[in-house]
């Protein structure tokens, strides 16, 4: 079940919303917590009910890991555990990459398992790393399984984070007055859920309709279209995963729990750092907190004084962080493409460090433009499914497959003729929407306050509904097809 669809607008949604209320209204807060824990796995389930058995192992597992580490404090217990989260998550994500890998290798034969990749199983068994990390810190109290299974699947951020922490979220279930209805709460929620609703709607899948358009033809995709074609890209990414992201809070809101936020305008970023500081929060604190400084206490402590090896902090510094953005792109797919993608993520880090160090100023648009533009051109790794068909990508966009535009323009630029432009219709240039949409994306996400910001500043007031049931209303007009978000894939 998706947010952006029907049956969960009108049908669960409500549903759940009035019979959570309802039952703290006339039962004890475990009911009303059990309740929701129940709906939510039902909302798990609604895609595909087979994936409920790893979910309902996976947790269990865990719980009793947890149980366990809280009196206990066995570190081995505590490896043990995270190496059965990630060998659950490496099997369903990576085994058919890995056997391909190994047949390429040593030329043999062995046939793919073809394994499904269960929903959102990155998100949540990160999220159950988390938890019994916190609880050999002996940072978890006074929990059950209910309220674990709604730590684990509470609905909004179940599929696509945020990635919580049980010490954020169980003390906000169990508050008393969370089990009432706040009516500012439920304004802010639906105002944030609605801008969501709107990003995702009528600006990300108007994106997707282009980038649909330039993947159907790459071998032949020229300069001006493979830059229509990543830059809506880039730009359906953006609004794909905010509009998510508003959502999730939106609807917990809803339930008077407080998501933290995860995305904060990261294209506004004038250095790669601080744009991915601003990318998908919660994810990159979980890797910096449990891939980062683990490694770089592994290389201070083990590798360098047993090897007797010489390197400067800031050398040690640099290696942890390409070995965190390798592995970060590892996560976001089984494929080579993902892992270049995260060698240039941390490339870019390592090279605006080394700069920052030499104290020398750009102009703010100079910086903007360059973070910006190599933004663009990593995210061709992210989305090309092959290196092969990346490389090609990357031609076009330096130029060497030529310059096509637009019929329309013929008569104007003719004298371009000249220098090999060609003036024919392509599947991007026959509809003038796709410039427009790029510049559209361009002045929403530079020129107006975040979601966050917006909602920091919200009060209840009639200009607020009148937005709320204008945007609402449009979005809903539009749901003409159901598109899934693109993180739902990782």
């Amino acid at each position: 079940m998706l947010f952006n669809s029907p049956a969960f607008i009108f049908g669960f949604l409500p549903l759940v919303f009035g019979g959570y209320f309802l039952f703290s209204s006339i039962a004890s807060p475990s009911i009303s917590r059990s309740w929701l824990a129940v709906c939510s796995i039902f909302f798990y389930g609604w895609w595909n009910p087979s994936y409920l058995p790893i979910l309902f192992v996976s947790m269990l597992i865990n719980f009793f890991l947890g149980r366990f580490l809280t009196t206990h404090k066995k570190k081995t217990v505590l490896v043990i555990g995270i190496l059965f989260n990630l060998s659950l998550l490496g099997y369903f994500k990576y085994t058919d990459f890995l056997i391909s890998n190994f047949n390429f290798t040593f030329s043999t034969h062995i046939s793919l398992l073809h394994v499904a990749l269960p929903l959102a199983i990155s998100f949540f068994t990160f999220q159950q790393i988390t938890f019994i990390v916190d609880c050999f810190k002996n940072k978890v109290k006074n929990y059950s399984f209910m309220n674990y299974a709604l730590f684990v699947t509470f609905f909004p951020h179940l599929v696509a984070g945020p990635i919580v922490h049980h010490k954020i979220m169980m003390p906000q279930f169990q508050n008393e007055h969370n089990h009432k209805i706040n009516y500012e709460n439920i304004s802010r929620g639906l105002f944030i859920f609605s801008i969501g609703l709107f990003k995702k709607v009528i600006l990300a899948d108007q994106f997707a309709t282009t980038v649909g358009s330039g993947m159907g033809y790459l071998d032949t995709i020229d300069f001006f279209d493979a830059w229509a074609l990543i830059l809506s890209y880039t730009f359906q990414l953006y609004f794909d995963f905010s509009g998510y992201s508003d959502m999730a809070i939106g609807l917990a809101l809803l339930f008077n729990i407080k998501l933290p936020i995860n995305f904060n305008s990261p294209y506004k970023a004038t250095q790669f750092q601080d744009l991915l500081s601003r990318w998908h929060i919660t994810l990159t604190h979980f890797l910096y907190e449990y891939v980062y400084f683990p490694i770089n206490r592994f290389f201070s402590r083990k590798v360098i004084p047993r090897w007797k090896i010489r390197l400067s902090s800031t050398t040690q510094v640099n290696l942890s962080l390409m070995t965190l953005f390798l592995m970060s792109g590892i996560w976001h797919g089984a494929g080579w493409n993902f892992v270049i993608w995260g060698l240039l993520v941390g490339i870019g880090i390592v090279v605006y460090r080394t700069w920052s160090k030499c104290k020398i100023r750009l102009p703010t648009i100079l910086a903007w433009m360059l973070t910006f533009s190599y933004l663009n051109l990593t995210l061709v790794f992210f989305k090309m499914e092959s290196f092969q068909q990346a490389l090609l990508f990357f031609k076009a966009l330096f130029g060497f497959q030529g310059f096509t535009l637009p019929f329309e323009l013929s008569g104007l630029l003719s004298p371009l003729a000249s220098y090999g432009f060609r003036f024919v219709p392509t599947p991007i240039n026959k509809d003038w929407k796709y410039a427009a949409l790029i510049g559209l994306g361009l002045i929403i996400v530079l020129g107006f306050k975040n979601s966050s910001e917006k909602m920091a500043a919200f009060k209840p007031s009639i200009l607020h509904a009148l937005f709320f049931i204008l945007i609402l209303v449009y979005a809903l007009l539009n749901l003409t097809k159901i598109s899934e978000f693109l993180y739902f894939k990782f």
